[in-house]
């Protein structure tokens, strides 16, 4: 009996929380198409979320396509397909790998940041002064930062995406004595537009988790300086998950839509 009662009283928890987040992205739809627009904020939280983390996921993806290169070729060598290398190296990574991975890595960085940011300001009652100050917090702190990473995060992923490319035809030229022209060249004739409008589609989505879950963590958070803690951590955990779901969702509906 005690047993069931704390699995309804987590499910009754979690339906609420899911509730109490699509309240929030409802009053950020109501707010973004509203005066005043803070622009001057928008384009600062764009320049913190972009251009802080553009080394972060350089970095990650230029690691990435390095390993996947170096992991793949032994088994490609075996059949005698390593001429196949670019064309599925550059579909993985821009189908799939690449997409998931600068989210994840972005959740991390950004999700946590936002999470504590907003919490820090929740828990010294800066918001709450906003409020009386007459100033619209939820416009201001909120609906800039979901606008900011709905935008980065694909600029973002699309460069991840082009180092990881750049890492991989790295490791052919080495390894293979691949020209980097040759490799691209076969890089692009294997992409089509097939490949590259639901991974740039679905990394808006990424991006707007994030600055959701984010924000809505931040916002509502509580319990002091405690609790500042438990949104950033829960920012990154939450928007992980999310960001696994949106993936198979629209896994699924481009299959279905390309197939048609």
């Amino acid at each position: 009996m005690n047993a069931t009662f704390k699995i309804s009283s987590k499910v009754n928890l979690f339906f609420t929380e899911v509730g109490d987040v699509t309240f929030f992205a409802i009053r950020f739809f109501k707010q973004v198409f509203t005066r005043p627009f803070e622009t001057k904020e928008f384009l600062r939280q764009c320049y913190l979320m972009g251009n802080r983390s553009l080394l972060l996921v350089g970095v990650t993806g230029f690691i990435l396509g390095l390993v996947f290169t170096l992991q793949s070729r032994p088994t490609l060598m075996e059949f005698g397909a390593q001429s196949w290398m670019p064309s599925m190296i550059s579909i993985s990574i821009v189908r799939e790998i690449g997409p998931v991975i600068t989210a994840l890595i972005c959740a991390g960085r950004i999700g946590s940041g936002i999470g504590a940011e907003l919490g820090s300001m929740r828990v010294t009652e800066q918001i709450d002064a906003m409020e009386v100050s007459g100033t619209n917090p939820f416009k201001y702190l909120v609906v800039t930062r979901i606008l900011a990473t709905t935008l980065m995060l694909p600029l973002l992923i699309i460069f991840g995406d082009a180092i990881a490319l750049v890492g991989s035809a790295i490791v052919e030229n080495l390894k293979g004595a691949v020209s980097f022209q040759l490799y691209f060249n076969q890089v692009f004739e294997a992409l089509a537009f097939s490949d590259i409008i639901p991974a740039t589609v679905k990394s808006f989505f990424f991006g707007f988790a994030i600055g959701l879950i984010g924000c809505y963590k931040g916002y509502n958070c509580n319990k002091g300086t405690v609790g500042v803690g438990e949104a950033s951590n829960a920012a990154v955990v939450y928007t992980s998950m999310l960001l696994f779901v949106i993936d198979f969702i629209a896994v699924f509906v481009s299959d279905i839509f390309f197939e048609i």
